[in-house]
């Protein structure tokens, strides 16, 4: 303030990447990796009871494929919050579309390993 004997202080806070977008980063990388047991278990043991394997992990796999996406959504909301001076700004936006894709991809491959099993079975 000129001319005053007062004056404004706006503390600098560094922006903090958002928990929630490398927590659905972590659950989409999972669910893409629970697919592959999926996968590995329906072609591998395919008749020697491997579809029961596949159909449980594949729940696993769907589960954690949107849990990521939720989670990444509301991580990207998180981050595109406007925000005043003095709070803490948020960052982590790839983390967050990263997670959502990951999420995608492991619910769909989850799921398209679990038809191979049971296609696999069936002849």
């Amino acid at each position: 303030m000129p001319g005053t004997p007062f004056g404004v202080v706006h503390l600098d806070v560094p922006p903090v990447t958002s928990g929630l977008a490398t927590g659905a980063l972590v659950a989409g990388i999972a669910s893409i990796l629970v697919s592959l047991l999926v996968i590995c278990f329906g072609v591998a043991f395919g008749n020697d009871g491997g579809v029961w394997a596949s159909g449980a992990f594949t729940v696993l796999g769907v589960l954690a494929g949107v849990a990521a996406i939720v989670i990444g959504l509301l991580g990207r909301r998180q981050i595109s919050r406007p925000a005043a001076p003095s709070a803490v700004r948020f960052t982590g936006r790839g983390l967050a579309v990263a997670g959502i894709s990951c999420g995608a991809a492991g619910a769909l491959l989850s799921l398209l390993g679990l038809g191979l099993a049971l296609l696999i079975t069936l002849t």
